[in-house]
C-alpha cells in the first residue's frame, strides 16, 4: 500500500473551491466556546463542500491562530458569517428558504440514520445548528427549529464533542444531498 501524493489527491484551489457547487447545508454554531471546535467545523465544511458556517453569539471568529490550527486554511475557502444571536441567524435562514434542524436530544428527535429525502426534499436547503459544548442548543433557538436530529449512541456517554458530531452529521447530510 502507498499513500497518495498531494497531486494525486486532486485538491481544489481556493478559486476552484469557491466556484464549486456546494452541498446546500449551512452549519450554525450556537455559542460554541472552543476555537479548536470552530476550526474543526470549518475543516469539515471544506471537506464536504458545505455552503457555509454561521458563527453566533460568543462563538469565536476568524482570524485567530487557534481556529487556524485546526481549520488548516478552511476559513479562507468556506463562506462564513457572524451573528450576534443564533435567533437572528435562524430568522434570516428561514426567510431565505432553509429548513432548520438542531442537533440535540429532545422528545421527537429524528435519529440521524433515519434522516432521508422525506425530511430533506431534493430542492430544499438545510441549516444545522450545533450547540454549546456544555448546554447544547439554546432552548429559545429550539423553538424556532423545524426538527431535531439525534446521533444514535449506544454507550454509557450520550454526548459527543461538537467537532465529532459535526463531522458525523455533515457527512450524513452530504450523502443525502449529493450522493443519491
Amino acid at each position: 500500500m502507498r499513500k497518495l501524493t498531494m497531486d494525486e489527491l486532486n485538491r481544489k484551489s481556493v478559486e476552484a473551491f469557491k466556484a464549486s457547487d456546494k452541498t446546500p447545508v449551512i452549519a450554525v454554531l450556537d455559542n460554541v466556546r472552543s476555537m479548536h471546535n470552530v476550526g474543526s467545523v470549518f475543516r469539515t465544511a471544506d471537506a464536504f463542500l458545505i455552503e457555509g458556517v454561521y458563527l453566533c453569539g460568543y462563538t469565536p471568529k476568524p482570524p485567530h491562530r487557534d481556529i487556524q490550527k485546526t481549520a488548516l486554511g478552511a476559513t479562507e475557502t468556506v463562506h462564513w458569517k457572524y451573528y450576534n444571536t443564533t435567533t437572528e441567524a435562524v430568522q434570516e435562514l428561514k426567510a431565505t428558504g432553509y429548513r432548520i434542524w438542531a442537533v440535540e436530544q429532545v422528545e421527537g428527535s429524528i435519529l440521524l440514520d433515519k434522516i432521508s429525502t422525506l425530511h430533506l426534499p431534493e430542492k430544499e436547503k438545510a441549516a444545522v445548528i450545533f450547540g454549546n459544548e456544555v448546554s447544547g442548543v439554546d432552548a429559545e433557538v429550539l423553538k424556532l427549529c423545524d426538527g431535531c436530529i439525534e446521533i444514535p449512541q449506544m454507550g454509557m456517554k450520550h454526548s459527543l464533542n461538537i467537532s465529532v458530531a459535526a463531522g458525523i452529521v455533515l457527512w450524513e447530510l452530504t450523502k443525502e444531498f449529493k450522493l443519491k
